[in-house]
């Protein structure tokens, strides 16, 4: 990885960062992508997308993407969200109660580096993202005093990356503005809170 920049292949992991807990991996190749275009097409439908604001710089901004969020034991759960639990439960054995959804509508949707939550996550239980949609870089970012380089990793439909609780102290993440012609993208992020964690803490309903 001397170039900043990993090397894709068709099956398998990518290690980007590792660590005693798991590091930072990536899987081109969760499911099919028949599989995962009918996921996008279901979950824009079906999940129950919401505009959301918050307070930055103090003052209140309008969050680049929509929103939605789901206790996985729900009865409002979508039922492909259940398809996708069951693909991601079989390559990573965590305790995930939750999913943050993200619905990037275009080039000009985004999310600022940023790590995970701490205090509202499990110790030593990862955090798992699928992509869905138009491919959208993800930027990997080690924080001051972590070896390693910047990674721009394009995120494929049907991918699996792998975060170690870990890893949200050494490196940032986020998903960076483009002026390319993107379409829709959504990001499922599965995690296993802390008894109360509030995941949403910050944010409020737009308008």
């Amino acid at each position: 990885m001397s170039t900043g920049q990993p090397s894709l292949f068709d099956t398998g992991d990518v290690v980007l960062f590792d660590d005693a807990e798991g590091g930072i991996r990536y899987r081109p190749r969760l499911v099919d992508t028949g599989t995962a275009a009918r996921w996008f097409e279901e979950l824009v439908r079906d999940v129950e997308w919401r505009s959301l604001q918050r307070e930055m710089y103090e003052r209140t901004v309008d969050v680049p993407r929509l929103i939605g969020s789901y206790p996985l034991d729900s009865a409002a759960l979508p039922a492909t969200l259940h398809e996708v639990l069951a693909a991601v439960r079989s390559v990573v054995d965590a305790p995930f109660d939750t999913v943050g959804c993200n619905l990037y509508r275009d080039g000009r949707d985004s999310v600022a580096p940023h790590n995970d939550t701490l205090h509202a996550l499990m110790p030593r239980q990862p955090i798992a993202l699928v992509s869905l949609g138009d491919v959208r870089d993800m930027v990997i970012t080690p924080k001051p005093g972590t070896r390693g380089r910047r990674i721009r990793l394009p995120l494929e439909p049907g991918s699996l990356l792998v975060m170690s609780h870990a890893s949200q102290s050494t490196h940032d993440h986020g998903i960076p503005k483009t002026r390319d012609k993107v379409g829709p993208r959504i990001s499922l992020a599965f995690r296993a809170r802390q008894p109360g964690g509030d995941l949403l803490r910050g944010y409020r309903p737009a308008g």
